[in-house]
């Protein structure tokens, strides 16, 4: 999350520059992301959930600085996630302003799962989620001119050595056109 001294560097950035992606990398979670699609969900209070007006203030800024090809890169959650970030996460048909990628973690948390016990449910509380995958590994995205591609790179298992590298999914975002779509 951003103090006020480093939303205003990263505002100030983005309004001095034209680059094809802007991308930002941080530590958790940007997007929102519910437990459940009821009434009553929860969000997580260490990620951005917890700090919504920040978050709102930082996708304000962008638009105010004309952001273009918005890619946020996400670690410290120890699953993959493929998330579309929306201008108000709690209208699913808002406009979608950028991408989010979210690596997961190379060994902790024992082997992981495809789909972890929790997928269908986290799937259906979030629908600007495209992807969730709870295996060890890590992500890989490739800036082009038209499109960014990120290919999410996971093994089998980390309890024992010599695990073959798979890739899980590929997704593009393309330029002027924010969102995931498979590769």
């Amino acid at each position: 999350m951003t103090g006020a001294a480093q939303e205003r560097w990263l505002l100030d950035g983005w309004r001095a520059s034209r680059p094809r992606w802007n991308v930002l990398p941080q530590q958790v979670v940007f997007s929102e992301r519910r437990d459940r699609a009821t009434a009553g969900f929860k969000l997580s209070m260490d990620s951005w959930d917890g700090y919504p007006a920040s978050r709102r203030r930082v996708l304000a800024g962008a638009e105010a600085a004309g952001v273009e090809n918005l890619l946020v890169l996400t670690g410290d959650v120890h699953v993959g996630y493929g998330l579309d970030i929306k201008a108000d996460f709690r209208d699913p048909a808002s406009r979608t302003v950028g991408t989010e990628i979210v690596a997961t973690s190379i060994t902790s948390g024992k082997d992981g799962a495809d789909r972890p016990a929790n997928h269908d449910k986290f799937m259906g509380a979030n629908p600007h989620l495209r992807f969730y995958n709870g295996r060890r590994g890590y992500v890989t995205v490739a800036l082009g001119e038209e499109s960014a591609r990120a290919d999410f790179r996971t093994v089998p298992y980390v309890t024992r050595p010599g695990a073959p590298v798979a890739t899980a999914a590929s997704y593009v975002t393309e330029a002027g056109d924010p969102g995931l779509k498979p590769a």
